[in-house]
């Protein structure tokens, strides 16, 4: 199991473009993943799951990957919240 801190830093925040791109990422990966934020968990590979979260900019998330593949989901995972869902140039 890999847990890392990560805070949003995309404007919109996990809206639903970004949301899709997030579980479509996951869904990848045999590994499960699991974000934390606002109280709230939400299954990484559920978009509906991951709206639900209600996360903002600057909102502070825990991601949690557990599985065979756990650590290359995490790496992706870092990548597309850094580049901020792509969203932004």
């Amino acid at each position: 199991m890999i847990e890392k801190d990560i805070t949003i830093t995309n404007k919109k925040g996990l809206h639903a473009r970004a949301a899709t791109k997030l579980a479509k990422t996951a869904m990848a990966f045999n590994a499960s993943l699991e974000i934390h934020c606002n109280g709230k968990t939400a299954d990484g590979k559920s978009v509906m799951s991951i709206l639900l979260l209600a996360a903002t900019i600057g909102t502070s998330t825990r991601l949690i990957s557990e599985g065979e593949d756990e650590n290359q989901m995490m790496e992706a995972m870092v990548n597309l919240f850094h580049d901020k869902f792509g969203e932004e140039i």
